[in-house]
């Protein structure tokens, strides 16, 4: 069945574009970088991970790569198709329900930022259900000049270009943001809609759904790693 387009979002270029925006040959390319380093610093080795929101398998692969056990969740059967060698569910990750534990759940790729309150509150609660007593969830936030330092550009030592072109407010604290990724052979563009928040609402979502943080990953705090409150 095939999705549509959420509001607010859109993408451009080569092959296949999912409901937010991103397109699938263009994930299928981006490197790690440094999240796989920082993942691991923080869980215990060999755990088995839940990844929502998994995309092309941008950090499921180097995971499994470092002996974790993953399964790996996106509502878009396109990017799932590039997975290799994890487990992986197709669906909404807000009505993820299966039943199991992982030791991690890993909530990348700033979801948590999602404009729709009500959404956010269906993935954090998805990964209160499904994080094992005594495990975590990791969470990535957006930086804190994530929207004030526009327009930006960084060339990627893998060969290509990444352009945060505008971050526009569109209204009820909700901003509306433009990324380019140019490449030799192609270039994309990603439209997509996010709700920033400070450190202390960030903090208080996480309280609501029953997680509190256990400490920051990294200096800018875009890292964390939370537990359950209780």
């Amino acid at each position: 069945m095939e999705l549509k387009m959420r509001a607010g979002h859109k993408g451009t270029g080569p092959g296949a574009i999912t409901p937010d925006g991103c397109a699938v040959e263009l994930y299928s390319r981006l490197p790690a970088g440094a999240e796989p380093d920082i993942i691991a610093s923080a869980v215990p080795a060999g755990a088995r991970v839940l990844e929502l929101g998994s995309g092309a398998g941008r950090i499921t692969h180097p995971l499994r790569e470092r002996g974790f056990t993953v399964t790996a969740v996106d509502e878009s059967a396109e990017m799932l198709a590039r997975v290799r060698g994890a487990r992986t569910i197709c669906g909404p990750i807000e009505d993820l329900d299966l039943g199991e534990t992982f030791d991690v759940v890993l909530l990348a790729s700033f979801l948590v930022h999602t404009s729709d309150p009500e959404v956010r509150r269906g993935l954090l609660r998805a990964c209160v259900r499904h994080v094992a007593k005594g495990g975590c969830v990791l969470i990535q936030r957006e930086g804190e000049d994530f929207h004030t330092r526009v327009p930006r550009e960084r060339a990627d030592p893998a060969g290509f270009t990444v352009r945060i072109a505008s971050s526009e407010p569109i209204g009820d604290g909700v901003h509306e943001v433009r990324a380019e990724y140019g490449f030799p052979d192609a270039v994309w563009t990603q439209t997509f809609r996010t709700r920033p928040m400070t450190r202390e609402r960030f903090e208080e979502a996480l309280a609501e759904a029953g997680l509190r943080v256990d400490r920051y990953l990294t200096e800018d705090r875009i890292w964390v790693r939370a537990v359950p409150a209780a």
